[in-house]
């Protein structure tokens, strides 16, 4: 059986013969292990605009370029966005919205920072999902976002299919809300029916 032969370039100049019948140089790949490799998931946007195409999604970030590429995404994937430059146009842009909204933070703006949303969207009892999308990535930053009122966190540079996930877990959990809350309607009114046969059945 004929033997392959492989140049290994060391130092420069040098070089070094390997000779052998099973030798696969390291830097080749073979079709095989291509095929091994995971591909890359592409999320399909699609069910979740179909369900929650009328849910806001407020964009409050400070970076031109950063908040042109997450407005350009949400653009890509047909969902209904609120762009602002800042804490105070965020918090603006949410006192507008009359029902449930998901809201994407920079941690790092001027005059109100994405922390503070989070505390004053908190203390408004407003029903939004906050994702905290920051370079801060630190264990204490990621518990000082959450103890502020942040549902999720995403460090930045971030993967546009992660950030996709996100948004979508978002919509359950708000979606969830609203159910719960439609309930809970739903048994306060009967209560309030119950009481009031109460004083018209004869004792």
């Amino acid at each position: 059986m004929p033997q392959a032969e492989y140049e290994l370039p060391v130092g420069g100049a040098r070089r070094v013969l390997l000779r052998g019948t099973n030798f696969s140089p390291p830097w080749q790949i073979s079709e095989a292990a291509k095929l091994d490799r995971p591909k890359a998931t592409e999320l399909d946007a699609r069910p979740a605009l179909a369900r929650f195409a009328q849910i806001p999604i407020v964009i409050a970030e400070d970076d031109l370029v950063s908040r042109t590429v997450i407005s350009n995404l949400m653009e890509k994937w047909g969902f209904k966005a609120v762009i602002a430059q800042d804490g105070h146009e965020a918090m603006t842009a949410l006192r507008v919205e009359p029902g449930p909204a998901l809201a994407i933070l920079d941690w790092m703006m001027p005059d109100m920072d994405g922390l503070q949303v989070c505390r004053r969207v908190r203390e408004s009892k407003r029903m939004v999902y906050l994702i905290m999308l920051t370079a801060r990535g630190a264990k204490e930053n990621i518990v000082e976002g959450l103890r502020a009122g942040a549902d999720d966190y995403l460090i930045k540079p971030f993967d546009k299919n992660e950030l996709l996930a996100r948004i979508q877990v978002g919509f359950r959990i708000l979606e969830l809300h609203a159910t719960l809350a439609a309930r809970v309607k739903e048994l306060e009114k009967a209560a309030g029916e119950i009481d009031k046969l109460k004083f018209r059945i004869p004792l």
